[in-house]
């Protein structure tokens, strides 16, 4: 059996720790209150969540997917790279597929926020009303946010009037897209597969539903491909459709620039023990 080294143990047992926390100490949402990510018009929102995400998990499927490919191939790579640069590429690809998933998000809502503005509703107001929990039944509901709206409305001196359908629904689309979350060590996993598929690109790897060896030159670009596939048509192929796409993107984009400018300078000769 492949010897765990000492970064990749200490994230396997901090990750294992916080998912027996979150489900045993019995308080699920407030965990998730606190240490998932959200966006940042979300109320939730909160700088350590950038951080703390990473090592949230959204069930034992979830982390049990993650943690073995952590072992997998965090064990080689840190072998080559030492405890600490190691850790460092890891924080970083996270941080990368924090970055990619925010900026995508801007770029989805701008158009919306800049019309709502537009209209004359200040940015407070939107912030307040895309924060507005409307579920019910598992399901975002638009008569929930009207009814919702009016007392804050009056508070800003608007009213429901100044909507016409298509911004209601552009509020209503803020609204939803605002208040998911995000979970999971799934960015920076990618970023260390990548990195392992660099340092060996011969390495002949399987999926566990399809056990034909693949090289890793072909295999891990591979997984990167079904990643973008999913994130811009929506369509899951071996993943949840809950799956944060653009993180994992953002994490192996992290993963390979990094790669990239220490291959050029030797990273085996400026190794970090």
């Amino acid at each position: 059996m492949r010897q765990i080294t000492p970064t990749v143990k200490h994230l396997l047992i901090i990750n294992t720790i916080v998912f027996l926390g979150t489900f045993l100490l019995g308080n699920k949402e407030l965990f998730y209150g606190l240490l998932a990510l959200y966006y940042p018009l979300s109320d939730y929102f909160m700088p350590w969540q950038v951080f703390s995400h990473m090592f949230m998990h959204g069930g034992f499927q979830h982390l049990l997917f993650n943690m073995l490919a952590l072992w997998m191939f965090g064990t080689a790579v840190e072998r080559i790279f030492g405890q600490r640069k190691f850790l460092i590429f890891y924080i970083s690809s996270c941080l990368g597929a924090v970055a990619l998933t925010f900026l995508v998000y801007y770029i989805q809502i701008y158009p919306s926020l800049s019309h709502l503005k537009a209209l004359g509703f200040s940015f407070e107001f939107i912030k307040e009303a895309t924060s507005l929990n409307i579920i019910s039944d598992g399901m975002f509901q638009g008569e929930i946010l009207a009814n919702k709206l009016e007392p804050i409305m009056s508070s800003y001196g608007y009213s429901l009037s100044q909507f016409n359908t298509e911004s209601f629904r552009m509020l209503f689309d803020l609204n939803v897209q605002s208040n998911g979350s995000m979970v999971g060590a799934s960015g920076a996993i990618m970023g260390v597969l990548v990195a392992f598929g660099m340092l060996n690109p011969n390495a002949e790897l399987m999926m566990l539903f399809l056990p034909i060896p693949i090289k890793a030159k072909y295999f891990i670009p591979g997984i990167i491909a079904l990643d973008l596939f999913s994130a811009f048509t929506g369509v899951s192929i071996f993943s949840p459709n809950n799956t944060a796409y653009i993180a994992h993107i953002g994490g192996a984009i992290t993963g390979f620039l990094l790669m990239y400018f220490w291959k050029k300078n030797q990273f085996d000769k400026y190794r970090w023990n």
